[in-house]
């Protein structure tokens, strides 16, 4: 059985609010009323032909315009996993950082390079020479301190945290809300707790980074459970979760749990 004809079958038994499967170079927009997110850079593998690196990157497509969720750890990798996947550059729209790190902002510089005409949301606590670097490069920088809209359906949680500040993107969806965090260094549980404030509506999934590879025992399990009850029903964890703390998500969520990686593909 071919690759594709795997996600054909898969995708028979999942729910109708989710998909995933593999993304070829002749993939085509989202259908209407849907959003698809892409991981474009990371350390996990999952689809053939891409190179992967420490990091994290993903484009969401399907709202009114193109996101670039953080830039990965080097941009030549991510503009090569881009021309693999056939993402042109020039159709993101804005450029959303969750936090400073390197591991999501160095490859920015270098996407700059072949599209400028763009966006770039980062935290307010960026510092001014970050600042000037987007300017130079042509790009329109903002600078995010509380909870933010970026334009209908896409919004920012704010900065999160101390002392490192990040923000998570929040997709406004059907179902409820997808929440996909760069590290999640404020922890998950606060971040998903956030974003139902800001919107009074359930977080459906959840997607990225975790940075759970440090929690043990009952630290771990008040996590979940509190993930539990905010209703999270979908978890695609990656990058810096740790093989633990997804193999735990893959054991508790069940059906709920996606499997992620440097070339994923998720519509919802």
């Amino acid at each position: 059985m071919t690759l594709q004809q795997a996600c054909a079958v898969f995708a028979l038994f999942m729910p109708a609010a989710l998909l995933i499967g593999a993304r070829g170079s002749e993939a085509a927009d989202p259908e209407p009323g849907r959003l698809r997110m892409t991981v474009l850079f990371d350390n996990v593998p999952r689809a053939e032909g891409l190179q992967t690196g420490w990091g994290f990157a993903c484009l969401v497509e399907g709202l009114e315009k193109t996101i670039l969720f953080d830039t990965g750890g080097d941009g030549e990798i991510l503009l090569s996993n881009m021309r693999m996947l056939g993402i042109e550059p020039a159709t993101v729209d804005v450029v959303f950082l969750s936090h400073l790190h390197g591991d999501h902002t160095h490859g920015l510089q270098r996407f700059l390079e072949e599209n400028s005409d763009v966006e770039v949301w980062m935290p307010a606590s960026f510092p001014e020479a970050f600042r000037e670097q987007v300017r130079a490069a042509g790009a329109r920088p903002h600078f995010v301190e509380g909870p933010t809209k970026l334009f209908d359906g896409a919004h920012s949680t704010g900065e999160m945290g101390s002392p490192i500040k990040e923000q998570a993107l929040v997709l406004e969806t059907r179902d409820g809300l997808a929440l996909i965090t760069g590290c999640a260094h404020p922890k998950i549980a606060d971040v998903v707790a956030q974003a139902r404030r800001q919107h009074k509506r359930s977080v459906e999934l959840i997607a990225g980074g975790f940075h759970l590879r440090s929690l043990e025992g009952a630290e771990f399990g008040e996590t979940m459970r509190a993930l539990e009850k905010g209703g999270v029903t979908r978890v695609a964890p990656s990058h810096c979760t740790g093989e633990g703390p997804v193999e735990a998500f893959r054991r508790i969520w069940g059906d709920g749990f996606v499997e992620s990686g440097c070339g994923a593909v998720i519509e919802f």
